[in-house]
């Protein structure tokens, strides 16, 4: 079959824009990394939140790990604090509900590390924080914190202080209130009992809270629960504005991963850089 002129030329012009097309996709700079922000009040992340947010799950399911970390503590690679400031704490509002912060409102140069689950128990961890002297918070899982309380108690003398952060790290958004009563009262207990400390503060697994998590953070004797305004993962801190910069009153999100010298230094450094120094919330909440 013989193909008029017309016809071979329209086939060849097809040919033509479908290379093109493909070369262009091929060429095409990929889109840069979008910095994540969450809505207040809501407790859901907006879409495309980058990795480094709460561990969606234990990492081993047979309890926790001390496998040595990706990479030996470097001390000689931490920024140099001097003392924070004498704390100016914020008024926690009284009501049924207690609060929940994604950052403190205060305008003294601080920002607060804290620090979750507990699955990765590493000995190089307790030497970075041991050289760091800086404050900290943790937010343990409890049975998690339960099996290997000698780890988590070195680093309480070495500035860090326990938290709640539930019994077996559910999502609580949407469950009844007797199950989240559970999680976070028998959290509390639990840690209290193992540490011999009274704790104050929760962080909801997740990020994911409604009206009820915060009605039982209040009816549990909690004073307020916490987001988070920046995430550290593999070294990497992932920011909520376009100035990549952490504010005063920040909250800064990590966990106990194979990456936790990685992710403290990170940390820090970005801390240091904006001219901030660390400092314990606990000390920040009247």
């Amino acid at each position: 079959m013989v193909l008029s002129l017309r016809t071979r030329v329209a086939a060849i012009g097809a040919l033509l824009i479908v290379a093109v097309t493909t070369l262009a996709a091929a060429t095409r700079p990929a889109p840069p990394r979008t910095h994540w922000t969450t809505g207040a009040g809501t407790g859901v992340p907006s879409a495309g939140a980058p990795d480094g947010g709460d561990d969606l799950a234990s990492p081993d399911p047979s309890g926790p790990s001390t496998r040595p970390s990706a990479g030996p503590a470097s001390p000689g690679k931490l920024p140099a604090f001097g003392p924070p400031p004498v704390p100016q704490p914020i008024t926690v509002p009284a009501g049924p509900l207690a609060p929940i912060y994604h950052r403190l409102p205060v305008t003294q140069p601080v920002a607060f590390l804290t620090i979750d689950d507990g699955w990765f128990q590493l000995p190089d961890d307790l030497t970075l924080m041991r050289d760091a002297h800086i404050p900290f918070t943790m937010f343990l899982i409890a049975p998690v914190a339960a099996k290997n309380p000698g780890f988590f108690k070195e680093l309480e003398s070495a500035g860090g202080v326990i938290e709640d952060h539930t019994i077996s790290h559910p999502s609580l958004r949407g469950a009844a209130y007797p199950f989240q009563h559970h999680e976070i009262c028998d959290g509390r207990t639990s840690l209290e009992h193992t540490f011999g400390t009274t704790l104050h503060l929760f962080r909801p697994p997740f990020g994911n809270y409604d009206q009820t998590t915060l009605r039982v953070v209040h009816d549990c004797g909690l004073q307020a629960a916490f987001y988070w305004s920046e995430t550290v993962n593999n070294g990497v801190v992932a920011y909520q504005t376009a100035d990549h910069r952490i504010e005063p009153g920040d909250i800064i999100l990590m966990h106990f991963r194979t990456t936790f010298v990685r992710d403290v230094t990170a940390a820090l450094i970005a801390i240091h850089n904006a001219g901030l120094t660390p400092a314990l919330l606990e000390n920040y909440i009247a």
